[in-house]
Order: structure tokens, then C-alpha cells, then sequence
């Protein structure tokens, strides 16, 4: 799996790092998501899935492989 996100679009919810905080993480100053892991371990792949259906603004794209 490879994960992509688009910071631009992003609306800072957080819920990406409620549900896979090995894999994001949000800007201090604005809230942004940041990608801490664009190949995550197999381990954490459900939770990346979880939040990129759960992402209100649709940034978080999945590239299964």
C-alpha cells in the first residue's frame, strides 16, 4: 500500500490521526495533515483505510499493491 495525501484540500479534522497516528499527523500551526509513513506496515493498513474513508475532505488516496 502507498498513500498519497493532498495537503491543499485537507481541512484539518483530525480524524486521520485518530485512526492511524503511525502513518499521520497535523501541522501545529494550521491543523494540516501531515504523511509520516507513505508505505505503512501491514499492521497499520486497516486503520489507514479507516481513515481515508472517514477524511470529510477526501485527501487521503490509497494505492493498494
Amino acid at each position: 500500500m502507498r498513500v498519497d495525501v493532498e495537503q491543499d484540500k485537507c481541512v484539518g479534522a483530525g480524524q486521520c490521526v485518530l485512526l492511524a497516528p503511525e502513518v499521520f499527523d497535523q501541522r501545529d500551526e494550521d491543523g494540516i495533515v501531515e504523511l509520516l509513513d507513505a508505505r505503512p506496515a501491514p499492521g497499520v493498513r486497516e486503520g489507514v483505510r479507516e481513515a481515508a474513508a472517514a477524511c470529510p475532505a477526501a485527501v487521503i488516496r490509497l494505492v493498494e499493491a
